[in-house]
């Protein structure tokens, strides 16, 4: 407690230019401030403050010191209104990248009730197929959607994501339904052209084994949603995620195929630097993303109806 009161002097003395103007603001005698100076001063040993009849200034070390004991005290302040009248108030800044075709329709829609749980709570969004690196780009939270390379980054899997082979009605019945991967290669199949970041192909579980497929067509394209668009317009088969297809497939306007053959879900992660001294903001904002995530009836287009924290 004194070490404290002795860094809250400082701090107000530092920001009112005189011992008596701080002394006034506590409400106690500036002998008193003084001797906190003096405590704290003896106890780092360094001059912090240079004190004349006229007027106070800082030493270059008290600019310095004078930094970092504003933001311990803004930082305590945070913590103490975070459980202030019994409940939880999250504060700050809340910075989270997310893929650009999944972010808009599964991040970007969250954000609004989020900050309406959380008012104090300001949200930057940035949306991007480029892996960001959230550790020297200081973000605080990513949502990747796939299989994750090892890294030291902590990651919450959030809900699975399967890969469905689909295409239009009208579009099986005019080239026939594939029964087995293999007949892909007589059909019009859509995929991600070379440059596109997904490399490996379909996959497929082939007799026990994943098997990675890499069929052909007239079209492809470096983007996903293209790649849908076309899909949705009878041009072909796709391979795309249910987060992507599945209203569509439950409503009937796009047809699932080779589920047989189905690999197994890759997942929908929650990643961020470290576990230890989580902002408060970071802990709500991934219980939000894996609360609505987890629930079945999200990911069947019911979003209006998906859970609030």
């Amino acid at each position: 407690m004194d070490r404290l009161k002795q860094i809250e002097s400082f701090v107000s003395v530092a920001a009112r230019g005189s011992l008596t103007a701080a002394a006034h603001a506590e409400g106690v005698a500036p002998a008193v401030i003084g001797r906190r100076i003096d405590a704290l001063e003896e106890r780092l040993g360094v001059k912090l403050l240079v004190r004349t009849t006229r007027k106070i200034t800082l030493t270059h070390e008290g600019s310095a010191f004078l930094e970092d004991c504003q933001r311990l005290l803004a930082d305590l302040a945070n913590a103490e209104a975070s459980v202030s009248a019994g409940g939880v108030k999250a504060s700050g800044y809340l910075r989270v990248t997310a893929p650009a075709g999944f972010g808009r329709r599964h991040v970007a829609p969250l954000v609004p009730r989020f900050i309406e749980q959380h008012p104090d709570v300001n949200v930057s969004l940035n949306l991007s197929d480029r892996v960001v690196d959230i550790v020297n780009e200081s973000y605080d939270c990513a949502v990747r959607v796939g299989d994750l390379p090892d890294s030291s980054l902590i990651s919450v899997r959030m809900a699975d994501n399967r890969r469905l082979c689909v295409a239009t009605p009208a579009y099986l019945k005019r080239a026939g339904t594939p029964r087995h991967p293999n007949d892909l290669m007589r059909h019009q199949c859509l995929t991600l052209s070379s440059d596109a970041s997904q490399t490996r192909g379909w996959a497929f579980v082939v007799e026990g084994a994943v098997t990675h497929l890499r069929p052909s067509g007239r079209l492809d394209c470096s983007d996903g949603q293209v790649l849908h668009d076309w899909c949705a317009a009878g041009l072909g088969l796709a391979w795309r995620s249910t987060w992507e297809v599945e209203q569509e497939v439950a409503s009937g306007q796009l047809v699932s195929v080779l589920d047989d053959f189905a690999a197994p879900p890759n997942g929908i992660y929650a990643v961020f630097p470290h576990a230890k001294h989580l902002p408060l903001r970071v802990r709500l904002w991934i219980d939000f993303l894996k609360h609505t995530y987890g629930d079945a009836a999200y990911w069947r287009g019911n979003a209006a109806a998906a859970p609030r924290p």
